[in-house]
């Protein structure tokens, strides 16, 4: 009888541990992350690929997150999968502490109901609408402008400044003076605030009287106070009209407490005010950012200005861009585009894995801290030559629909891309041509350090000469 020898059969295959940087021996890559998370980000995909593996704080306080760069997983989680992929990260419940559940923090059920309620004030017809406030703030910093001393001002500054002006004045109408001197005061306190705790190992209770919680808790009661004192005006002026619906032509706080319907209700004072104040956030830090780098690269690539304006002067003759130009304007939205490549507002996105994902031939464990970074990505030689050159040929439409929807993805994607998206747009492309059409820019810094908080920022100034310029048509 032969004799047969036994071999054990193979059990599953290990998986393959994800790659990513060792770190200190105590405290792994917190350091950098805290001195550099972009440049940390870029390092390690360049590094360990396109799922990274990174460890941050001491042994018991240590978080672990997983890093996805690639396109196509970029698209898993925000939108093929991304009911798996929940904002439960710790950066969004400080976030939603502060600010409140509106529309970038909400999840579920709440985020459904308050995204049909609100979708309707985001059509394109009522962004639209919000061309002649834009045009108008953009006009009175055309006027400011030709009084600057020495012709030179910082783009940081005066972008923000626009872009708060311009968002608080669609949404507070004749309210915006009051609220955008209390925007300027409180907002980066929060955001600060907001960031700090985020990150950390362990956190105070935000009800100890601590110095810094005292500061974000002041700012963030002086806010919610604005807020429901103008939401109460609006209803109560709505009740003594008997004025159901807000008018076409009314702020969008004047939209958002009237809004409603069979299905969903309405939203209560405390959710409108929750809106507001993640519109504020939203829309004024990123649209700010988006203009202060395309005005500031501009700047530093006179041929590229020329081109820009070249396009300017012959649309427009001299007159008011109107939202009807978004489309006549292609290059400007060009340019915008390429600098949101490079400069993207929101640089780094979060999201919890709600079940095992396998991503890039990698298997993300349900539970873990996923991040995907439109700086890294944008930033990827495979799909963009010579990533760090500024190039708006690059965004012409045959060359667009060339790459993969999510090479390039300022605004997010899937079921929660920004809402805004068509706003910050139209809001971006008319202010650069009543700008440009204006001035002149000469660069006088090179380069602007930036960081990552809860939007990308500026850590120094990005300044430039004026020249001012005779319109054409005039």
């Amino acid at each position: 009888m032969p004799v047969t020898e036994s071999h054990p059969q193979p059990g599953p295959a290990p998986e393959t541990a994800i790659p990513g940087p060792a770190g200190l021996p105590v405290l792994g890559s917190m350091l950098d992350l805290r001195r550099d998370s972009l440049s940390t980000f870029l390092t390690a995909q360049r590094e360990y690929g396109d799922v990274v593996r990174l460890e941050a704080g001491p042994p018991g306080l240590r978080s672990v997150f997983h890093a996805v760069f690639a396109p196509e997983g970029v698209q898993q989680i925000l939108a093929s999968q991304a009911a798996n992929f929940r904002k439960d990260h710790p950066l969004y419940e400080e976030v939603r502490q502060a600010f409140g559940n509106g529309l970038l923090t909400s999840q579920d059920a709440d985020y459904l109901r308050q995204r049909r309620l609100v979708q309707p004030l985001f059509t394109k017809r009522r962004v639209d609408s919000y061309a002649s406030a834009v045009t108008a703030e953009a006009d009175s910093l055309v006027d400011r402008w030709r009084t600057t001393e020495g012709g030179t001002v910082d783009l940081v500054t005066e972008m923000n400044r626009l872009a708060l002006r311009t968002v608080a004045r669609i949404l507070f109408g004749l309210d915006s003076e009051q609220a955008v001197d209390a925007i300027h005061r409180c907002a980066p306190v929060i955001n600060a605030y907001v960031v700090r705790r985020a990150y950390v190992p362990v956190k105070v209770p935000r009800e100890w009287p601590t110095p810094g919680n005292l500061r974000a808790r002041a700012a963030t009661d002086e806010l919610n106070a604005l807020c429901d004192r103008i939401i109460g005006d609006r209803r109560a002026a709505a009740g003594t009209t008997g004025d159901d619906e807000a008018g076409e032509g009314d702020d969008l706080l004047s939209l958002l407490a009237a809004a409603g319907n069979v299905q969903d209700g309405s939203l209560d004072a405390t959710e409108v005010r929750e809106q507001v104040l993640i519109f504020l956030l939203a829309g004024h830090e990123t649209t700010a950012t988006s203009l202060a780098f395309t005005l500031h690269l501009l700047a530093r690539h006179p041929e590229e200005q020329a081109r820009v304006r070249e396009e300017i002067d012959r649309v427009l003759a001299g007159r008011t861009p109107t939202a009807a130009d978004l489309d006549r304007l292609p290059y400007v939205t060009q340019a915008l585009k390429e600098s949101m490549r490079l400069y993207p507002a929101a640089p780094v996105v979060s999201r919890r894995a709600v079940e095992a994902t396998e991503i890039g031939g990698f298997r993300i464990p349900a539970g873990a801290d996923v991040v995907v970074a439109p700086w890294v990505t944008h930033r990827n030689p495979r799909l963009w030559e010579d990533p760090e050159r500024f190039d708006p040929r690059r965004f012409a439409p045959e060359r667009e629909a060339e790459r993969h929807r999510y090479a390039w993805f300022p605004f997010g994607g899937g079921p929660r891309a920004c809402i805004g998206q068509h706003f910050s747009m139209l809001e971006s492309v008319l202010a650069l041509a009543m700008l440009l059409r204006s001035y002149e820019l000469q660069a006088v810094d090179e380069e602007v350090p930036v960081a990552a908080g809860i939007t990308l920022q500026a850590t120094g100034p990005a300044r430039v000469r004026l020249r001012p310029r005779e319109r054409v048509g005039e």
